[in-house]
């Protein structure tokens, strides 16, 4: 299975990039809200995290491989617990996914089936099975911008998801707990947040501002 692909990126249609590595050029199907990050590097080096899937009926002729693609691991991940839900598969979740992550997953975490039965090719009956399915799953993906701002930084990554995990604790409801940490993430020097208690301790200093 090829799970990860690095190399030039040769071109970016509607719905694919090709990708140069090595002795061969790949094609990697990508959802809208990839397609939208990566438009601009064509020429330049990417990292795309990939699932490899068999695309056709074998009753009625021969399958092809195809490989989906994505920026981060997490963001792979989500798609393959979007692709589980009844009636979704990856040609539909391919299509649906025009926004980002994190807005898919809060919106099914806060069980907003309006907002979801407006992705493309997904309606109400669709919307219903996804908050069903995946609504106590969404957390860290929820996190996932604030988990790009520490990008690169393991460490900083499990201090926001030990953070995450503490106001939840203390009280604070999911969508309070990843906004009051996304907003001390986004104004606060990275370098300066060390451990749990530092992120706590800027998340209410800047509340009794």
């Amino acid at each position: 299975m090829i799970c990860k692909i690095l190399g030039q990126l040769k071109s970016v249609s509607e719905t694919a990039a090709i990708v140069a590595s090595g002795d061969f050029e790949y094609q990697v199907l990508i959802p809208e809200f990839v397609r939208r990050q990566v438009r601009g590097q064509v020429g330049e080096r990417v990292e795309f995290h990939t699932l490899h899937y068999l695309d056709g009926n074998p009753a009625h002729g021969r399958l092809v491989p195809r490989l989906v693609g994505f920026l981060s691991e997490a963001e792979r991940e989500f798609f393959e617990l979007f692709c589980q839900v009844d009636g979704v598969g990856m040609k539909k979740a391919l299509r649906a996914m025009v926004q980002p992550v994190q807005d898919v997953a809060t919106s099914i975490e806060e069980q907003n089936v309006k907002a979801l039965s407006a992705l493309p090719g997904i309606g109400p009956a669709t919307s219903e099975r996804i908050v069903a399915k995946l609504r106590r799953k969404m957390s860290r993906f929820a996190l996932i911008v604030t988990q790009q701002i520490a990008a690169g930084d393991e460490a900083k990554i499990d201090i926001v998801n030990d953070t995450f995990a503490a106001l939840c604790m203390l009280g604070h409801s999911e969508s309070d707990a990843r906004r009051l940490i996304e907003l001390v993430m986004s104004e606060t020097d990275s370098k300066k947040i060390k451990n749990v208690d530092d992120l706590l301790r800027a998340i209410y200093d800047r509340n009794r501002k």
